[in-house]
């Protein structure tokens, strides 16, 4: 999957038109994007019970180990990147909670909802959006909804 694949499925929304494209990586979108890093909203991927799935949060929130324990009763296990190309559908560096593999739970923390609006992949490492919280959460497939999965932000 890709960024085609992620502006088809946007386009159902009416947003494959709102897909940046930079000439840089992801490391420095937020320098290409003019936001500041805690914008970016992170596509972490996780294994539970053998499946895939995604927590989507702020770029300065860090995943809690207990709270993660706490939601899914399992210890937090991220997927190496073969497993997430494999799994998600989309190379680390892309990854977002659109145009993913079917059967992927999204989860969205509460990190990111002190901004307007955050930043996530768009299926290539050189790709963002820009949504509203409100828009993340009725755009973000198989999403689960909001939660709170994260420490290290204020």
């Amino acid at each position: 999957m890709s960024i085609t694949a992620v502006r088809a499925y946007l386009a159902q929304f009416g947003l494959d038109s709102k897909v940046l494209e930079f000439p840089v990586s992801s490391a420095t979108v937020e320098q290409a994007a003019g936001v500041i890093p805690a914008r970016i909203a992170k596509s972490l991927s996780f294994k539970v019970d053998g499946k895939a799935i995604l927590i989507v949060t702020a770029g300065d929130a860090k995943v809690d180990n207990p709270k993660f324990k706490a939601a899914f009763h399992t210890k937090a296990k991220m997927l190496t990147p073969d497993e997430v190309t494999e799994m998600i559908g989309h190379a680390i560096g892309g990854v977002c909670p659109f145009g993913i593999k079917e059967g992927v739970k999204v989860y969205l923390d509460e990190s990111m909802k002190r901004f307007d609006s955050v930043f996530p992949a768009a299926g290539s490492s050189n790709s963002a959006i820009e949504l509203t919280c409100d828009q993340l959460e009725q755009v973000a497939q198989n999403c689960q909804g909001w939660g709170d999965f994260c420490k290290g932000w204020v």
